[in-house]
């Protein structure tokens, strides 16, 4: 899967609810241009560029992806429509998330930031050179409209700074921000990611003499202030997007040695084997994260990589590992039983499905917070300890009584004791086997579950499941829809279970609310995809949010990991090791890549030479 599928978008959309609340206080006058939430910075540390680029990189050439599904707006702030891959580089935040670095963000819209001692409010002062496409200045007055517009139009925004009541603007270029809660570390921070958009375009008119309603999806080109804007595209199939010749921030440190592409192309295509062989042959896909174990191991053996054109490589993955899951809809009563959960959890037999569908290349999640210090591990202790004691009776006892483990089927005789279990426990919910079917005790009814996929890849991913699910006499089936269906149908719960991944990272806060709070279950868009209303949860939760430093961070957040895991809310699946991509050899890449986001492909840059010998290959290779 390239860097445009909607997927990539999303992730990189809703990355806006990563920060977290832990640093050292400052003065309430003290400017900033760098926020880390886990390293101290001193003035001394003064950023200038990521240390893996080249700052001298030549720009030029065309970097290709794909996307999957289709497209219809180029909105992506709004639940409606589905947005056109690569659209989050026309726009940009007051201040960018590091790449190299976990919790920290780096000056861009904003040149700075200050906030008080009692973390009441923030103010950020925008950059004077900051420009829009069209020329004008970015001001004051467009953050207060992003900000008041966004929190408006847009669930996650809603959610996210639900606890910031205003934003003024004090001159043209500072915007002061204010919350009704003192003592959240992480909100004078988390402002920094908010995406500024133009007041005066959206305001405006379209060609036609149309007012413009960002409210409504579009496929008019907005007006951005990014390195990239939309030169042209057809509906639905392909976008094209040219490098900003002018563009205000290029000197600016997160950009140095960066967006060194002339274009960037996406061509849409309806599943990832399409768009694999679509990659083989060249031309309409240039860099490829390859997720499919499978194929990584014997299916590379097409002329272009025998050849020498297509190189694979493995990066190293750095900071928290993504939880990718099973997730049953709590909304529908049948999946509300814990019982019923952890039965579901027994069926899955990670250790089969690795050795017959993934060479055993992969690894099981074992934690929301994997790879990390954040994640639950043998029995509470110290202050995790104290944090779960007051929710004793809410919680599940093994919680306090039993290190979390996940069924392993490692012998013969596993699989059948994991299922006598399971089958054990659904009699103690209410279901029962007559017939060969696994039955409501009452009303007779068979338990049923639909899988709901968006590619062929779903079959890959659930068909184990399924099939020992129905050996249970479970009526459990998948089925694949396109992939707008598929994102509508996810984002409006509307589904008995589904594959999720839940991105964490090493400074969690906020965001937390999105993923687990009871006020996010019913709210069309959240990541609470299971549908979970738990006070337990909601406190623990704000105990993250609330923690006075790193130390009670860590503890609130593995005392969460711990009640998440017990609760069988997921059954957790697995993870690459490492990040696995194949390329046409026409890049130059730098000798290290970030160490925190595993990948940079805009620190990339393309050798003409390599590119014009590359293009006439694949040429003669279709003539052929």
């Amino acid at each position: 899967m390239g860097i445009s599928s909607w997927r990539k978008f999303a992730i990189g959309l809703t990355a806006i609810a990563t920060l977290s609340a832990t640093t050292l206080p400052s003065r309430s006058d003290e400017w900033r241009t760098t926020s880390s939430l886990i390293a101290d910075q001193t003035e001394s540390a003064t950023f200038e560029r990521y240390p893996y680029v080249n700052p001298d990189a030549p720009k030029g050439g065309t970097l290709s992806s794909t996307a999957f599904g289709t497209f219809d707006s180029f909105n992506p702030f709004i639940v409606r429509g589905t947005p056109g891959a690569g659209i989050s580089l026309l726009f940009e935040t007051l201040m960018e998330q590091s790449t190299d670095e976990s919790g920290t963000s780096h000056a861009l819209i904003a040149e700075a930031f200050k906030y008080p001692d009692d973390y009441s409010s923030a103010t950020y002062r925008l950059s004077k050179d900051a420009r829009w496409h069209d020329g004008q200045p970015v001001t004051a007055e467009d953050v207060i409209w992003s900000f008041n517009m966004l929190k408006e139009i847009s669930p996650l925004y809603s959610r996210y700074f639900a606890n910031v009541t205003e934003a003024i603007a004090l001159n043209e270029h500072e915007v002061e921000f204010k919350f009704d809660q003192a003592g959240n570390r992480e909100l004078p921070h988390i402002m920094g990611d908010l995406y500024v958009l133009p007041k005066h375009w959206w305001e405006g008119e379209n060609a036609k003499g149309e007012k413009r309603d960002i409210r409504n999806p579009t496929l008019e080109a907005p007006l951005g202030s990014g390195p990239y804007k939309i030169k042209s595209f057809t509906p639905g199939s392909r976008i094209v997007m040219e490098r900003v010749k002018d563009y205000w921030g290029e000197k600016i440190p997160v950009n140095v040695g960066r967006h060194n592409y002339d274009e960037l192309v996406y061509t849409y295509f309806q599943d990832d084997n399409a768009a694999f062989i679509a990659f083989t042959k060249g031309g309409l896909e240039d860099v490829r994260r390859e997720l499919s174990t499978r194929r990584w191991s014997v299916e590379y053996n097409f002329p272009a990589f025998e050849r020498g054109d297509v190189i694979k490589r493995e990066f190293e993955q750095g900071g928290v590992q993504q939880m990718q899951a099973f997730v049953f809809n709590m909304r529908l009563p049948r999946f509300q039983d814990r019982r019923v959960r952890k039965a579901l959890t027994l069926a899955y037999n990670f250790e089969e499905q690795n050795r017959l569908q993934f060479f055993g290349l992969n690894k099981r999640l074992s934690s929301y917070f994997q790879n990390s210090e954040l994640a639950s591990s043998g029995m509470p202790e110290g202050k995790e300890l104290e944090i779960l004691e007051p929710f004793r009776d809410q919680l599940p006892p093994e919680v306090f009584t039993d290190e979390f483990k996940l069924p392993a089927f490692e012998t013969r005789t596993a699989e059948r004791d994991h299922l006598r279990e399971a089958v054990k426990l659904f009699d103690e919910a209410g279901w029962t086997i007559k017939n060969g079917r696994m039955v409501n005790k009452e009303s007779g009814e068979q338990f049923a579950i639909e899988f709901l996929g968006g590619s062929p890849t779903s079959e890959v991913i659930s068909g184990g499941l399924i099939a020992t699910l129905r050996r249970l006499g479970i009526d459990a089936s998948l089925r694949i829809v396109d992939t707008s269906q598929y994102v509508q149908r996810y984002q409006a719960f509307e589904f008995d279970a589904v594959t999720a991944g839940f991105p964490q990272t090493e400074s969690p806060g906020n965001e937390q609310r999105d993923y687990w709070s009871t006020k996010a279950a019913d709210s069309p868009g959240s990541r609470n995809v299971a549908g979970i209303k738990d006070p337990a949860v909601d406190a623990l939760i704000d105990k993250i949010i609330f923690a006075k430093d790193r130390e009670e961070l860590v503890a609130a957040t593995r005392a969460l990991d711990r009640v998440l895991l017990w609760n069988y809310y997921a059954i957790p699946q697995y993870y690459q090791p490492t990040m696995r991509y194949a390329y046409w050899n026409k890049f130059r890449i730098p000798d290290q890549q970030p160490r925190y986001a595993g990948i940079d492909l805009m620190s990339w840059w393309v050798i003409p030479q390599r590119e014009a010998a590359i293009e006439e290959s694949i040429e003669n290779e279709a003539a052929e």
